[in-house]
């Protein structure tokens, strides 16, 4: 098998030389490939692979201008009679990125076809096969690692397009300012990535300021620190620094960049007045408000706190003044914060001193602090009155007498002006005002009780006016003091007492009020009149209360007690108040029991036979009354009562009732002058509604019949709202009803003419009064009418003409 195998060999390489000189563009690389062979075994007679070889990387270099390039060739030293084809799979073949590697089929020869870049793939993997012309897989893959190599195809770069640092000025040499930082795509493991800074140039800010050489860089950190003296920031604001990157440690490729350093501010110089004296002028009366402003300098950076300024007043006990700083100008804003008196003081001198608001660097030079003088000259304006307190407090008793003087000298003017006084609201007119010198007077008693004092204080209010016409305006609280006006009442002034009082030790509790208040009120003391209530006593039980109590055991009935109440003022008041006591039998309760009770109730008691007696007694006068109220009322339907006017019969019925009108033949639509003898009702018939009117039946209540011979349209006289209970007052109500229908405009009285044989103008039918009568209206006997009374005479003679 070996010879075999070294005769294809030989036979290859004899095939390559022939090629070779055939094809002389060829590399002599190319022409002889590394042959592995991956597939193979140990052992005679034994087709199975024991176990593969380790095939190492194969290293590619980028960038390689040599393509396609035989990479590594690969072959299979399995027994087979036929072909055998080679296959290649994985990244750069058939998977992405394609088509940068492939395989001879036949001869197992890996070459790649373009140019590789580590900085995109810095390796791959694949996989090769040996498969027979069927496609049958002869041997297990194989994994081929292929390396590429880098070359320095990238140039460093600055992470950034410009660096920016700050330094401190007067920084010493050594300060750290900031640090610098590029990148490079090579290999990082090779001196491809290996970089190296340095600083290629220096400008100042402003240009041309600062000439030598102020910084240096640390060539493989990058770190940037100052290397010399002279950082003062009045002098340069800045630098622009050139930088540069290179990799090869240097030696390769370079970029540039720019790194910008400012020179920050220290405070190292204090704030200067410029100038540092001035005058100003402030109006009296008047605060809050500007009167003027101070200007300092101050070289460091404006805007911070180095250079913004903070200033003080040295000189200002009552603190008048104040001073505040401009944030846009840095200047001192003065202000007046209490009112200035012209009359008490015209000028002020103030000592100003500034500082800045940050401490002062230990490096600023060693001066005393700026200070400056301001004059302040105060302008004299009409100042308006002023009150010596407001209010005006005044403490006065409610019974002041007319003409007391209250309160004097009230108020000044600061500029000694001329005053006039005068009282703009006073709602009870109780004071009188002193126009020329303010001097409050009594002008009326006051009353604690008016509804305009609160809580004892009477308010008014007061306007003073100088002589430029300023006035003010203040009140005047006068706080009354309570006077014993009232003496005390006592209450109640009647009341009970039981019987046995004396040994109960109770009796008729009794208190007293006051108009007036404390102090001049309770407590109460409570006395009796000896001369006058010898039998009674009064026993005090607290500051408002005592109990009246008889000394002896006393009858029952009525006693006159009188007692003297005498309040605390000052002087104290007393009032004598006589006591309406009744003495009585009481119950358990202590309350007073009626006569009855009383009886019941004594010591003395009555029999049960006695009792009987006397309530079968009350029951027979009981029955006594109904019956002759009963025989009353009977009576009155059988008599007429005497000048009352009124019919009664000896029947029950109204014989009004039995008076038929027969001369009712319809006369048409003009026969409406009838009259109705319904109205003749019964006055026991009454409606009890005040004022309404009972026509009879058929006819609404409540609406009158109108009368012919008097108008209709007014009012009706009030009649008797219901008959009275008492017989006896029967007379008179009948009277009073006769007088209101006589004077009853709306409706018929009794002794008016009624007509009842008209029968309608223009009727065909001949009087009613021949239709089954056998004789003439003159052989009627009418005297029966006669018996009906006076106001049944009239229609007799109607009738009668006898």
């Amino acid at each position: 098998m070996a010879v075999q195998m070294l005769m294809v060999c030989l036979l290859g390489a004899l095939l390559c030389q022939v090629w070779s000189s055939a094809e002389p563009h060829h590399k002599e690389e190319e022409l002889h490939p590394q042959t592995l062979y991956p597939w193979r075994n140990q052992g005679k007679g034994v087709v199975r692979v024991k176990r593969d070889w380790i095939i190492p990387p194969i290293r590619v270099l980028e960038n390689s201008k040599q393509v396609p390039e035989n990479l590594v060739q690969i072959k299979s030293d399995k027994i087979f009679t036929g072909e055998v084809i080679y296959k290649l799979e994985g990244p750069g073949v058939d998977q992405e990125p394609k088509n940068l590697f492939e395989i001879d089929d036949k001869t197992g020869v890996i070459r790649s076809k373009r140019p590789l870049d580590r900085e995109k793939y810095n390796s791959f993997t694949l996989k090769a096969f040996a498969l027979s012309p069927s496609g049958e897989r002869l041997e297990n893959p194989t994994t081929i690692e292929i390396v590429v190599l880098d070359q320095n195809d990238n140039r460093p770069a600055f992470t950034q397009s410009q660096f920016v640092g700050t330094v401190s000025e007067f920084s010493v040499p050594g300060t750290s300012v900031m640090s610098v930082s590029a990148t490079d795509a090579d290999d990082p493991m090779t001196d491809n990535a290996f970089l190296s800074y340095s600083i290629i140039g220096q400008e100042s800010i402003p240009a041309n300021a600062v000439t030598k050489t102020m910084f240096g860089i640390n060539n493989q950190t990058g770190a940037i620190y100052t290397r010399d003296v002279g950082l003062d920031r009045e002098v340069v604001k800045g630098f622009r620094l050139k930088l540069q990157v290179a990799d090869m440690g240097g030696m390769g490729l370079t970029s540039n960049g720019v790194a910008i350093i400012h020179v920050s501010d220290i405070n190292n110089h204090a704030p200067q007045f410029s100038p540092d004296s001035y005058s100003m002028t402030a109006v009296e009366n008047r605060h809050d408000y500007e009167i003027g402003r101070v200007n300092v300098t101050d070289r460091d950076e404006r805007g911070t706190g180095n250079w913004e300024a903070k200033y003080h007043i040295s000189n200002d006990p009552s603190g008048n003044f104040a001073i505040t700083t401009d944030p846009a100008t840095n200047q001192g804003v003065l202000t007046v914060v209490k009112p200035l008196d012209y009359e008490a003081q015209s000028e002020y001198v103030l000592i100003l001193a500034v500082e800045n608001l940050n401490t002062l660097s230990t490096k600023a030079p060693n001066l005393p602090v700026s200070t400056a003088t301001v004059l302040v000259t105060v302008v004299n304006e009409n100042e308006a009155p002023h009150f010596r307190e407001d209010p005006i407090q005044i403490v006065v008793p409610e019974s002041v007498v007319p003409g007391t003087l209250l309160k004097s000298n009230i108020a000044f003017d600061p500029d000694n002006s001329v005053l006039r006084y005068e009282i703009s609201r006073d709602p009870e007119r109780w004071l009188d005002i002193n126009r020329d010198t303010g001097d409050i007077i009594s002008k009326r008693t006051f009353n604690m009780r008016s509804p305009h004092v609160k809580n004892r204080i009477y308010n008014a209010v007061v306007k003073v006016t100088d002589a430029g016409g300023v006035s003010t305006t203040g009140t005047v609280a006068i706080t009354l003091k309570e006077t014993n006006d009232f003496p005390p009442q006592l209450f109640p002034l009647s009341g009970s007492v039981c019987r046995g009082a004396v040994r109960t030790s109770s009796g008729l509790v009794v208190t007293a009020v006051d108009e007036d208040l404390p102090p001049h009120a309770a407590p109460f003391i409570f006395e009796m009149v000896d001369y006058l209530s010898v039998n009674w006593t009064v026993i005090q039980v607290n500051d408002t209360h005592a109990v009246l109590r008889p000394l002896v055991e006393l009858e029952a009935g009525e006693y006159a007690v009188t007692v003297m109440v005498s309040d605390s003022g000052s002087p104290p008041l007393s009032a004598y108040a006589q006591v309406n006591v009744t003495v009585c039998l009481c119950d358990s309760f202590g309350d007073c029991k009626s006569e009855v009770g009383a009886v019941f109730g004594s010591s003395v008691g009555i029999s049960f036979i006695a009792l009987i007696v006397i309530m079968a007694s009350i029951a027979l006068l009981l029955l006594l009354l109904l019956l002759a109220v009963a025989i009353t009322t009977c009576g009155r339907r059988h008599h007429i009562k005497k000048g009352t006017g009124l019919l009664i019969g000896e029947s029950e019925d109204d014989i009004r009732d039995n008076v038929l009108n027969y001369d009712e033949q319809g006369g048409g639509e003009e026969d409406e002058n009838a009259f109705n003898i319904d109205m003749l009702w019964n006055p026991h018939d009454a409606p009890s509604t005040p004022g309404s009117y009972y026509p009879g039946p058929g006819v609404p209540r409540g609406k009158q019949p109108l009368r012919k011979d008097a108008p209709h349209n007014l009012p009706s006289p009030i009649y008797p709202r219901r008959p009275p209970a008492d017989p006896t007052d029967i007379e008179d109500y009948i009277n009073d009803g006769l007088e209101a229908a006589d004077n009853d405009p709306n409706v018929p009285p009794y002794d008016t003419a009624l007509i009842y044989d008209y029968e309608g103008d223009g009727s065909l039918a001949g009087s009613l009064s021949s239709i089954a009568s056998g004789s003439s209206d003159g052989d009627q006997d009418y005297d029966y009418l006669n018996n009906w009374g006076p106001r049944f005479q009239k229609l007799a003679n109607m009738y009668d003409p006898r």
